[in-house]
């Protein structure tokens, strides 16, 4: 059995990131080093049972995992409102050389919504490259989710009838270098402007990856922009891995909900990127 998992502050850059390890079971050399990069803002909380079910799952079946809260958010040091997108990636960057000074195994990065988009951006970052890329529900691009969430700005506009407007005040002030507050988040301008920038675009050294995504539709496929974004990963040299599983979008749902499906098949296509190591 996996050892209780351990809670500690990682320092860098003058603040404090909360981080829970999750190491495999003692005397058992690592299959892999993860490190988790959650969602965005409320996506993260209503996220939090099931990254801490994947995790120990992992954990018990050989993976090193790490979870990290980034700058302003969970317990970590710092206010969201001053966090900027470089200033995310340097976390994510901080947390895999962690786990490349306690676990030698193959280093990949997990993401969730946002997270992808972090992932992508540090693994570009990273010398030497990491193994592979765990995505759950990669966004489109990051202007798609940035819009996502100003529309709470609009929706909570709505009966009052200045939707519109409310949208096109949150756009000038971004715009102008101003932060802006958006159902109960203060988003600076820097963490806009690099969240719309960033894509879930492949690195530069090619790995392995793991593309997983939910639906509640019977029989559903992959979206075309999914089937074309890992066609450019592929194309990049990169071995991919897909599945589209039943399962409410528990990010995002009103009560706090499972996706047993996801948990499975995430645990299966870690098998097959990283097999058990042989002794």
């Amino acid at each position: 059995m996996p050892p209780p998992p351990n809670a500690f502050f990682l320092e860098h850059r003058g603040r404090q990131c909360l981080t829970v390890f999750h190491a495999p079971a003692t005397g058992i050399q690592a299959r892999s080093a993860v490190l988790h990069v959650h969602a965005f803002a409320e996506e993260m909380n209503k996220a939090r049972r099931m990254i801490a079910l994947q995790a120990r799952a992992l954990a018990q079946a050989g993976h090193a995992v790490l979870l990290l809260d980034l700058m302003g958010c969970g317990d970590s040091s710092g206010e969201f409102g001053d966090a900027g997108w470089d200033d995310w990636i340097a976390d994510v960057l901080a947390g895999c050389d962690w786990l490349r000074q306690r676990v030698s195994a193959p280093l990949w990065l997990w993401g969730l919504r946002a997270g992808c988009l972090l992932s992508a951006a540090a693994a570009a970052q990273l010398t030497p490259a990491a193994e592979g890329l765990l995505l759950w529900q990669p966004p489109a691009s990051g202007q798609m989710l940035l819009n996502q969430f100003l529309r709470l700005k609009a929706a909570g506009n709505l009966a009052e009838g200045q939707a519109k407007a409310a949208m096109d005040d949150v756009r000038q002030r971004l715009a102008q270098g101003q932060a802006v507050e958006i159902a109960g988040y203060t988003m600076s301008a820097a963490l806009a402007d690099g969240m719309a920038k960033a894509a879930v675009a492949p690195p530069r050294a090619p790995g392995h990856l793991i593309w997983l995504e939910l639906t509640t539709r019977a029989e559903a496929g992959l979206s075309p922009a999914a089937d074309k974004t890992l066609g450019a990963w592929r194309a990049a040299g990169w071995l991919t891995d897909s599945a589209v599983v039943n399962g409410p979008a528990f990010w995002q749902t009103t009560e706090i909900e499972d996706a047993p499906a996801l948990l499975a098949a995430t645990a299966s296509a870690m098998d097959r990127a990283a097999p058990a190591v042989t002794r």
